[in-house]
């Protein structure tokens, strides 16, 4: 038995860690956004709200479905960035139990 459980921690250890990366949107170009999404498959987008400078908005954004969590989506949105006030991406969403994707 110790034998298994040493075998299991051994495993655990040696696998990568995948923390997801978080980027201030207004500091990049739209093409910088999407091409770190493309690599990265997924990251947390920061950016002012619209309604208030004050106030950082952000999300998950991801490649494609298969980079968000289990029971969501990835639906196209828009993030401002340094260059574009309309950067097409793909968030993360809460998938609708209606049978929509």
């Amino acid at each position: 038995m110790k034998t298994i459980i040493l075998g299991a921690v051994i495993v655990a250890l040696s696998l990568p860690a995948h923390a997801i990366s978080r980027y201030d949107t207004r500091r990049l170009s739209c093409e910088r956004v999407q091409a770190i999404l493309e690599s990265e498959g997924a990251a947390i987008l920061r950016y002012p709200s619209p309604r208030s400078s004050q106030l950082t908005l952000y999300d998950l954004y991801a490649k494609n479905s298969r980079h968000c969590q289990s029971g969501e989506v990835a639906r196209p949105a828009f993030v401002p960035t340094a260059n574009n006030s309309r950067c097409q991406v793909r968030r993360c969403e809460t998938r609708r139990h209606n049978g929509d994707n």
